[in-house]
This record gives C-alpha cells, sequence and structure tokens, in this order.
C-alpha cells in the first residue's frame, strides 16, 4: 500500500528527501545542547572560568541558531513535498475514475469518490507530512538522546529503558481499539456527502412538497453518527496523553531523586560520581527522549486515523475498469450504424437471478429510424446503455457495424455513437463551448447547422449574445426543453453513424419534436436513429417501434402493425388519443 502511494510523490522526490536529511541534522544539534550547558556550568561558571564560559556559550548560540535554520528549511521542504503529494495523489485518483465504467462508479458511488478525494486525501497528506519531519525527528532524537545519556552516567539511562515497553504496549493497544472505528467513521462520510448531494439536487422537490425539517432531520442523524464515533474513538486515543505525561514525569523524578543521591554522595565531583551539570544534562535528555516519545505517539495515532484513509485511496487506484477490449489490436473504425443483439441478458448486480433484460434479440439496418415504447422500469434506457458500452452485457453479444462492441477501441466506438441521455447536463460556459463537447474545432457555421436541426436556433438566436450567451452550471438558466435541444445539436455536431435519444424531447412540445424528427429524415438519413419516448407521437414515424416489456421484447414492427397486433401497444396509443382529446 505504501509503495503504491509514494508513486504519487513523483517530482517532489528531492523535497521528501531532503526533509529527512534536514531534520537528522536538527536533532543532532539538539542533541548537543544539553552537552554544551552541562560543560558550560560544570567547566565554566562553576570552575570560575569566564572564557571559556564565553567561548562555549558562542558555541552554543551558533549551535541553537544552526538547528533553527535546518528546522525552518525541513518545514519548508516538507510542506513541498505533502502538498506535492496530495496534488499528484488527487490527479492520478481523478484520471483512474475518469477509465471506470458506469458499473465502476456504481460500485463506489459519487458521494464516495468526493469523499475519497477530499477528506482521504487530506488525511494521507498530513500523515505524509508528519512522517517526513516528525517520524524521522522522533526517533533520531531518541537514539541520539539515549546514547549521549549513556556517555553522562552508566546507569541512570536504563530507567528510559524500562518505560520505552511499557509505552509502546499502550500505543499498540490504542492503534488495535481506534482504527475500526475510523474507518466506520469514513463510511460515515460518504453517507453525510450523499444525503448533502441528493438534498441539493433534489432542492426544488424539498421546497415544493415543504419536507426541510426531514432533510434536517436526516442531515443531523448522520452528522450525529459520526460525532458518536469520532468521540468514541477520540477517547480511546484520550489514553496516550496521560500515558506519555506518566511516564515523562516519573522518569524525571527517578533521575532527579537518584541523581540527588549520588551528586550528595560524591561531593559534587563528576569524576567519582555525578556533577550538578551531569544531572541537568540526564533530566534534559529525559526530556528529550520522552517528548520524542510522543512525537512518535502523536504519529501513531495520526497514522491510525490516514490508515483507513489510504486503504479507501488504492481501492480507488487499484479499481480497474471492467470495459475492456477483448482483442489485442481492438477495431478502430466503425463499417456502418447496423446493430444487432443477439441473446443478450444484462443484470447491473452481474447476478443471473437478477436480470434487467432478459433474451433480448435485435436486428437494426443502417440508417432506420428505432422508436423504443414501455412502461416505466421496462429497461428501455439499459437496453441503449449496452451500445456505446457503458455497461457489457451480462450474457450474450452486441454487434455495431457488425462488429462486437468488445472488440472496439472504446473512444472509436464511441465517437460513432452519440447518446443525449434522459438526464441532460449542460456544463458551466457559454453555448458554443457546451456545444464543442461534441467536435472541439467545430466552425461557427456547423454550430449554426445543428442548432437549426434540433430547433435550438429559435432561441439561441434571440439571446442578446446568442452562441457566446453564458451558460450557468447544469444549464440552470435555461428551460428543459431549451437544454434538451442543445444537447441533441452537442450530439449531432459528432457526426454519428448512431443517434440515440434517451426520452430526450419529453420538455419539447410536440410540434418542435416533429421538426426535429422531419430534420433527421431529411439531413441525416444515413444515421441509425434510436428514440426512446413516452409518446407514440415521437415514434409512430419510425421504421419500426420496438415495445419492451419487463425487460423483453415484447413485439417488433411498424405503428400500423402494432395497433393491430400489440394490445400493450394499443393500451398507449389509446390512452394518451383519450388524454389529447379531453
Amino acid at each position: 500500500m505504501i509503495k503504491k502511494l509514494l508513486k504519487s510523490v513523483r517530482e517532489y522526490k528531492i523535497c521528501a528527501l531532503l526533509t529527512p536529511l534536514l531534520v537528522a541534522c536538527e536533532a543532532a544539534l539538539d542533541v548537543l545542547i544539553p552537552y554544551l550547558m552541562a560543560n558550560i556550568l560544570d567547566k565554566g561558571i562553576k570552575a570560575s572560568d569566564m572564557g571559556y564560559t564565553w567561548r562555549m556559550g558562542v558555541v552554543l548560540v551558533f549551535v541553537c541558531i544552526l538547528a533553527l535554520l535546518f528546522g525552518m528549511l525541513s518545514g519548508v521542504t516538507a510542506a513541498k513535498a505533502s502538498t506535492g503529494f496530495a496534488s499528484n495523489l488527487r490527479h492520478d485518483m481523478y484520471y483512474r475514475i475518469q477509465n471506470y465504467s458506469f458499473s465502476n462508479i456504481d460500485k463506489f458511488s459519487p458521494a464516495s469518490i468526493v469523499t475519497r478525494l477530499t477528506t482521504d486525501v487530506n488525511h494521507v497528506q498530513n500523515a505524509f507530512q508528519m512522517i517526513t519531519r516528525v517520524a524521522v525527528r522522533a526517533p533520531l532524537m531518541l537514539i541520539f538522546a539515549v546514547s549521549m545519556s549513556f556517555t553522562v552516567d552508566s546507569k541512570l539511562p536504563f530507567i528510559f529503558l524500562c518505560v520505552i515497553p511499557i509505552l509502546g504496549g499502550g500505543l499498540l493497544l490504542v492503534i488495535k481499539f481506534a482504527h475500526p472505528i475510523f474507518e466506520k467513521v469514513f463510511k460515515l462520510y460518504d453517507k453525510l456527502n450523499n444525503v448533502v448531494a441528493e438534498n441539493l439536487h433534489g432542492i426544488r422537490v424539498v421546497k415544493s412538497f415543504v419536507r426541510e425539517e426531514h432533510e434536517k432531520k436526516k442531515f443531523g442523524k448522520v452528522s450525529g453518527d459520526i460525532y458518536e464515533s469520532f468521540s468514541k474513538a477520540e477517547k480511546i486515543l484520550a489514553f496516550n496523553s496521560p500515558l506519555m505525561q506518566f511516564s515523562m514525569y516519573t522518569c524525571i523524578i527517578l533521575i532527579s531523586w537518584f541523581g540527588a543521591h549520588i551528586i550528595v554522595a560524591s561531593g559534587d565531583n563528576a569524576e567519582i560520581g555525578m556533577s550538578t551539570g551531569q544531572l541537568m544534562t540526564l533530566i534534559s535528555y529525559a526530556s528529550q527522549i520522552l517528548m520524542s516519545l510522543m512525537m512518535l505517539s502523536f504519529i501513531f495515532v495520526m497514522v491510525t486515523i490516514s490508515r483507513a484513509s489510504a486503504e479507501r485511496i488504492i481501492e480507488v487506484l487499484d479499481e480497474n475498469s471492467d470495459i475492456v477490449c477483448l482483442r489485442q489490436y481492438p477495431v478502430t473504425e466503425v463499417k456502418d450504424g447496423s446493430i444487432s443483439f443477439e441473446n443478450v441478458d444484462f443484470s447491473y448486480a452481474k447476478d443471473p437471478n437478477k436480470l434487467c433484460l432478459s433474451g433480448v434479440n435485435l436486428e437494426i439496418k443502417s440508417g432506420e429510424t428505432v422508436g423504443i415504447i414501455g412502461g416505466t422500469g421496462t429497461s428501455k434506457s439499459t437496453l441503449i446503455h449496452l451500445i456505446p458500452r457503458l455497461y457489457d452485457a451480462t450474457n450474450g453479444t452486441v454487434r455495431v457495424g457488425g462488429v462486437d462492441v468488445r472488440d472496439y477501441d472504446l473512444q472509436a466506438l464511441r465517437e460513432e455513437v452519440s447518446v443525449v441521455l434522459q438526464k441532460n447536463v449542460l456544463f458551466s460556459g457559454t453555448i458554443m463551448e457546451n456545444l464543442r463537447w461534441g467536435k472541439a474545432d467545430a466552425t461557427i457555421e456547423e454550430i449554426k447547422h445543428v442548432c437549426r436541426l434540433a430547433c435550438a436556433d429559435e432561441f439561441v438566436e434571440t439571446f442578446p449574445d446568442r452562441y457566446n450567451t453564458y451558460i450557468e452550471q447544469g444549464g440552470a438558466n435555461v428551460s428543459g426543453g431549451q437544454k434538451q435541444r442543445l444537447c441533441i445539436a452537442r450530439a449531432l455536431l459528432k457526426k454519428p453513424k448512431i443517434l440515440i435519444l434517451d426520452d430526450s424531447t419529453s420538455a419539447v412540445d410536440t410540434a418542435t419534436d416533429a421538426k426535429i424528427r422531419k430534420a433527421f429524415r431529411e439531413e441525416i438519413p444515413d444515421t441509425t436513429k434510436i428514440i426512446i419516448a413516452q409518446r407514440i407521437s415521437s415514434v409512430q414515424d419510425a421504421d419500426k417501434i420496438i415495445v419492451l416489456d419487463e425487460g423483453r421484447v415484447n413485439d417488433v414492427g411498424t405503428h400500423e402493425e402494432l395497433l393491430a397486433r400489440n394490445e400493450i401497444y394499443r393500451e398507449v396509443y389509446t390512452s394518451q388519443k383519450k388524454g389529447a382529446m379531453e
């Protein structure tokens, strides 16, 4: 896991490697300070040698300044390395997600992906910064201070060695009980993000049905669960501080007690016992040793928190798209717009007992106009998702241009299949920028042409800035019908061999709908057009109409043929005709 994460350090390796070196220099100089102070006390002040006192005083000041400089530089390099690491990590995750199929995204959920890209990366970034500085400084300081303390006295430093295993055992117990709680907390973060996103996306529905209080309670419950779990984990981690304080003050008291007895017994003589300066040095080293242990405990706490985050990040980086080409050398050209389904079954759960589509067999010729009709939940959208490989069929084969879609280069296939999905999405930017998603180098003449086909020019030309009119995020400043027509124009700009409209004229009036269909017939006769619609008037002129019922193809035929023989189609037609008359 660590090896995979460190791949994201990349260009910040120099800063990441410099930080431990600078910290090591700082730690070595910090350990020298008590030793120099003891010499000043014993050999300078006590011996009334002011020359020695001044010389060692200058050396002490120089060492302190040098230690400060190394500390500041290590802080700068650590900050650069950690922020760069986090930036690269988000970059790697984001581009990995771009290659996911819809089923991969369904596996994590958008809310979870957002949490992993933000909160989890922040935790790992903080842990990385602490590891490059504190995790290097603390053990080095511990080793240097213990080593130096044995040069002062050969017996008293064993007090430190007795305390270290006690602290280590306590830290291991804290980590053991706290880590599972943090894993649970991050799953709750996903749920919190999901609640917030759902509320914001459906804010109009919430206000229309006066459900603000209900949404507040939902948010409050998830937020409360996070508070309780975090409080429980923090209570466990809180044992770390008193354990450290107890160990530190116990060591200082024991060293002071035994050291004072040795000084009194030896008459403050370092050669036969211990001097006051040496005792002060040991107390300083005790503080440094125990402070190092405390820093290590903080690292363990941070690592405990970030470990769960790191595991969640690795899950995203390790996830492979289940949309892969079956051939070593993929097909890069779609011959025509013909489509065939051969015994196709599909399940979102990849469970043969939970099929959304079952036994689908269809033949669609290139250039045909095909309508798809069916009730809500009959898997109309699911059927067309299999054509551009947004999902793969669970069983059976889907062919485009006579070739299994799994044999195509994915980009080549999707370049020739334009889909206007049920949920129309426009991005923040001008109308022209949104339309050029279909073709990045499209000229203004091409843009105007497709807007005429989609009847979008009727309203675009009325805007003061026309095609440079700014569209808010999600198309918030245009109506539903206008949004649909712009999305159709964007799809047409690709000049695809297959055009799929997934209920994408539902917000358009019937007259405009008829104009769009007429333009399709006259202007793009060679393009295969698949129209999913609730209104029979939108598909009655199609070359063939597919009736779906409970995930199966119930019937296929023209408008007249289905009226004559298909009960489901006839019922829909009668109800809509009756509604229109009323």
